[in-house]
């Protein structure tokens, strides 16, 4: 039970899998008004930024749970070079089935709500474990603009055009779920290129260590067209964002 090797390839050198720069990330931990003491649990969680850091900054302390054995190693190394590995524990499993044995105050789901098959089946696997009046925080694409047609679509991984929302439309499906949208941290453009432009390197420095590897041909394919394709569609169609949500 791993991801594929490509995955941790391309983010390598990231500590965040998703496009929220550390900026953001510490923005999003303080709109919050984290105290001391809060229970988290963060599903498909990565490297655990998000948890060290806001171990360290506000004082919480929680379980993060992702299915890679790579990036799961990577955050017991953070915690212990930040000093919080007393507060925070990292599992490797797969997040979709994992529900917390006791209810935490803070469930999150940041960028991989296909743990629960979409952000509906994501809320409710969230929802298990977290308390009542707790926080729950999702992160999702959503359309910038218009998609024009379905090249534009694949381009931006997504099956088609139906598989993400606007804006707008994403606030009002968490409130059809039953939930208020109480903060949101957006990505912008720079963040997005600061996410995916980074993996461009990563890719160069690994073909070039590993030029015989049976990877080596679709990393070679990858970074030949993939610069071109992000600037193309991605960077202008995509947005991505944070959503904190409390059940009515």
């Amino acid at each position: 039970m791993d991801l594929p090797r490509i995955f941790t390839i391309r983010e390598s050198s990231h500590r965040i899998h998703n496009p929220l720069t550390p900026g953001k990330l510490a923005a999003l931990g303080q709109a919050l008004h984290l105290a001391p003491g809060t229970r988290v649990l963060d599903l498909a969680g990565g490297s655990g930024e998000m948890l060290c850091t806001w171990a360290r900054d506000h004082g919480v302390t929680g379980t993060g749970v992702d299915i890679s054995t790579v990036f799961t190693e990577k955050a017991r190394s953070r915690a212990a070079e930040l000093g919080v590995a007393d507060r925070v524990t990292f599992v490797h499993g797969d997040a979709s089935g994992f529900v917390a044995d006791e209810p935490v105050d803070l469930a999150a789901c940041v960028g991989a709500t296909w743990i629960g098959g979409g952000v509906a089946g994501t809320a409710e696997l969230l929802g298990r474990s977290l308390r009542p009046g707790g926080l729950m925080l999702i992160g999702e694409p959503y359309w910038r603009q218009e998609v024009p047609d379905q090249e534009t679509a694949e381009a931006c991984h997504a099956g088609g055009k139906d598989d993400f929302l606007g804006l707008p439309e994403l606030i009002e499906q968490f409130g059809d779920l039953g939930y208020d949208v109480v903060e949101m941290v957006l990505a912008d453009q720079d963040s997005w290129d600061r996410y995916q432009a980074a993996q461009w390197l990563n890719l160069r420095r690994w073909l070039d260590a590993h030029p015989d590897d049976e990877l080596a041909d679709e990393v070679r394919a990858e970074l030949t067209t993939g610069p071109a394709r992000y600037t193309r569609y991605q960077r202008e169609y995509l947005g991505w964002g944070v959503f904190a949500l409390m059940g009515r």
